[in-house]
């Protein structure tokens, strides 16, 4: 039976001002919002610029507790519009305890369910490792666990997250009906065109295969412009965009460019279960066989 679900995804320039930047999603809320959007995603740590560039251990003030100013403030917006709104928050949870985090918040029922970023990167201009401890995976709201919502089960990751197909695997295996991915990923400016376009290449492509090997749709939100590395060590980061929405099969039903955009499309979420039927991975898979998986690699 077909189900049609109104999506929608913003893609933005991210500034050190928290006020600035926050100031650009809401906009970009409202407008999907306006025009009939039920679910609307912001990319990841969309309140401040991406400062994982360097470490510094003053930047660790830009954290809040997931019910601080930011996460109130999306629950608000939420709740006004009758939306159901995947944000993304840098997470004071302790002192010296913090995660990349992203929260789902449905409606006038507020946050109904967060996601800690479980793929953690540590390369030149992405020094993530120092910022942010990965997500528990004790099945207890945290872990590849879906969130449910008043649209459907989503399955909430972020960004490298993206590169894993055994994330995507059990988030669907869970029952995800919708794999959802916050980004921020971009080029380092000495690239060439060539080597460019074939690691963006690859991030669509590898995203898009989360879609074809699940029966889902996915969501893609990444960010924009170039940011410089405020140490002065590096380059700074040309972030790409190129954010996109794919259905179950793969398809691009929505695709930016590498500017400010907001993406909006008509998802038939009865499709899965067509797609399903037809390519039967889930049924096809030979458990019995994978228990290497669990190894970090087969000497």
């Amino acid at each position: 039976m077909s189900r049609h679900l109104k999506v929608g995804l913003v893609q933005q320039p991210g500034w050190p001002d928290k006020a600035r930047s926050l100031a650009e999603s809401e906009a970009g809320i409202r407008e999907l919002a306006a025009a009939g959007a039920e679910l609307v995603m912001l990319q990841e740590l969309h309140a401040t610029h991406y400062f994982c560039q360097y470490e510094a251990t003053e930047l660790f003030d830009l954290a809040e507790p997931l019910d601080g100013p930011t996460g109130s403030r999306l629950a608000a917006l939420a709740a006004e519009l009758d939306i159901v709104l995947v944000g993304s928050l840098f997470e004071r949870r302790a002192a010296g305890l913090y995660h990349n985090t992203a929260v789902v918040y449905d409606r006038k029922l507020g946050a109904v369910g967060h996601y800690r970023k479980m793929h953690i990167p540590d390369d030149p201009g992405f020094y993530e490792k120092f910022y942010f401890t990965p997500g528990d995976a004790d099945g207890d709201g945290q872990g590849f666990v879906p969130i449910d919502t008043s649209i459907g089960r989503l399955g909430v990751l972020v960004c490298w997250d993206q590169w894993y197909p055994e994330a995507a695997r059990l988030m669907a295996l869970a029952g995800a009906e919708l794999l959802l991915y916050p980004t921020a990923i971009g080029w380092d400016p000495a690239d060439d065109d060539d080597e460019k376009q074939r690691q963006k290449d690859a991030w669509t492509l590898i995203q898009r295969s989360h879609a074809v090997a699940n029966g889902v749709p996915v969501m893609v939100a990444n960010r924009i412009d170039h940011e410089p590395d405020h140490s002065g060590v590096g380059r700074g980061i040309d972030f790409w965009g190129g954010s996109f929405i794919a259905g179950p099969q793969g398809e691009l039903l929505a695709h930016a460019g590498c500017q400010a955009e907001r993406l909006m499309v008509t998802l038939d979420m009865g499709r899965g279960e067509e797609v399903r039927r037809i390519w039967p991975y889930l049924r096809d898979r030979r458990v019995d066989a994978y228990r290497d998986l669990t190894r970090r690699y087969r000497d």
